[in-house]
């Protein structure tokens, strides 16, 4: 029992240490809000996506723009120029608004998970294709869920994708253990992750909101930088 128990640790140990040697290889960037830090890891295996959005970070254009659509227990959503504020809405921005990203969907690697980064984009009525908005994104939140709701979410998910996308097992548990929005999975780029300030997304998704998600009172996007 004693060796089973050691070689069971020895490999959690080897896989935290996989997983630590690909973090280390992501790019971060810091994202200082109204509200507090959050800390976001972008994925290199979605380079478009990852490209895209260290070229607004390092032109400045997400600074000043509002958290513009909250939904609670859902997402927050930013990334729109025309959120800014009057003083900054003269600066160009490094991508046109009306350009897209081809989509990055690498489901069932990245999904929605609680933390989880991703894009917005056009529904699919306008965009088959699922390509994303050049600078629109938002993160995840979610409750953590049960496996009826699971089963509900996958009937959602096949109306959208013709059965294309299956819930997991592994993705299941993830859900059931951290939480996050299930019904979006296999349709939206995930392209980064919240490593640190997650409290501080859970905090913005809270705010009282009018019709429209828009936070009554403004939360803005102060400065992004990248960390490495």
């Amino acid at each position: 029992m004693r060796k089973i128990l050691l070689g069971v640790l020895l490999v959690l140990a080897m896989v935290a240490n996989a997983q630590n040697e690909i973090d280390s290889t992501r790019t971060k960037v810091l994202m200082q809000t109204t509200m507090g830090d959050v800390v976001i890891a972008l994925y290199n295996e979605t380079p478009l996506h990852r490209d895209n959005f260290l070229k607004h970070v390092k032109n400045g254009d997400y600074d000043g723009m509002l958290f513009h659509r909250v939904i609670n227990k859902f997402m927050v959503q930013t990334g729109d120029p025309l959120t800014r504020p009057p003083q900054q809405k003269t600066k160009k921005v490094s991508v046109p608004l009306t350009a897209t990203i081809p989509a990055e969907i690498l489901y069932p690697q990245f999904f929605h998970k609680k933390g989880a980064v991703a894009a917005a984009r056009e529904g699919d009525d306008k965009n088959p294709q699922r390509a994303s908005s050049s600078s629109q994104f938002y993160i995840v939140m979610g409750n953590r869920r049960t496996e009826w709701e699971l089963d509900n979410f996958q009937k959602r998910i096949d109306e959208a994708t013709n059965g294309e996308v299956v819930l997991t097992p592994e993705v299941r548990e993830v859900y059931k253990e951290i939480g996050g929005s299930p019904h979006l999975d296999g349709q939206y780029t995930v392209f980064g992750e919240v490593v640190s300030g997650l409290e501080v997304v859970d905090a913005i998704q809270k705010v009282d909101v009018d019709d429209m998600a828009k936070p009554l009172e403004d939360i803005r996007v102060t400065k992004v930088r990248v960390l490495k």
